[in-house]
């Protein structure tokens, strides 16, 4: 079998967050043996040009603004049938343009953008991921994290995107962040759940994971063993391993 490239794998689900690729995957799974491939394409660019003309795009978005399909909150970018919900972000806007013009460097108002689409399509529904702001601003989504990280670290805030809410992708410092608020600044845990926006099923699975790493830390374990045992990312042992350490400083 010709192991498909990494580029493949990476972007070609992303085609179902475009019109097109919607429709098609819609017909494909409510109607696989209707038409073939080629008469479904033309069926559906059929269906888009009728839909544009019906419904124009510039009639319901304000320059800066654009609609994206993300994934909804009540479902998984990686479950059998993913529901996708349309979200309007504003990648750019006057405030935008002002505070550019006043010398704040694009690094800084990059920070503010990447929290406020994520924000905004979280308030309509549903959860940006990094590769689709990669996608939106010519970018990795290595590089979108770095900055929405930052952020997050600056505000002392957890963004609700696909890493943090549903645990995919590479995004673990969220994790440490909610254990570090129960275990080292005392707070109720369903306080840290509503303010980061999880739920307590979530938190309670981070603490669980966290008591798991500290009893084998205490024991004198190391990390490649507590990382076996527990089933967990040695990066996320890394980082509760942190956490007990400060605990321990502290008392």
């Amino acid at each position: 079998m010709i192991r498909s490239p990494d580029c493949v794998k990476r972007f070609n689900s992303a085609k179902v967050r475009f019109l097109k690729g919607a429709l098609n995957s819609f017909f494909k799974q409510e109607f696989p043996k209707l038409i073939g491939p080629i008469l479904r394409d033309k069926l559906i660019d059929e269906l888009i040009k009728i839909l544009d003309k019906v419904l124009p795009l510039k009639d319901h978005i304000r320059p800066g603004q654009i609609v994206w399909n993300v994934v909804s909150i009540s479902t998984r970018a990686d479950c059998p049938n993913p529901r996708f919900v349309p979200v309007t972000l504003t990648i750019i806007d006057e405030e935008d343009i002002a505070r550019l013009t006043k010398g704040i460097p694009m690094s800084e108002i990059m920070k503010q953008a990447i929290a406020r689409i994520i924000q905004e399509a979280y308030r309509q529904g549903g959860l940006l991921s990094m590769r689709d702001i990669g996608l939106l601003t010519w970018r990795y989504g290595t590089a979108i994290s770095q900055y929405r990280k930052k952020y997050e670290k600056e505000q002392n805030v957890t963004l609700p995107h696909t890493g943090s809410l549903q645990d995919m992708g590479s995004c673990i410092s969220h994790k440490s962040m909610i254990v570090k608020k129960i275990a080292i600044d005392k707070k109720d845990p369903y306080t840290v759940a509503k303010e980061t926006k999880h739920s307590m099923l979530a938190v309670d699975r981070y603490i669980k994971d966290f008591n798991r790493v500290r009893i084998c830390y205490e024991d004198g374990k190391d990390n490649d063993f507590i990382s076996l045992a527990t089933g967990l990312n040695k990066y996320v042992v890394n980082e509760y391993i942190k956490i007990v350490e400060n605990c321990q400083n502290n008392t």
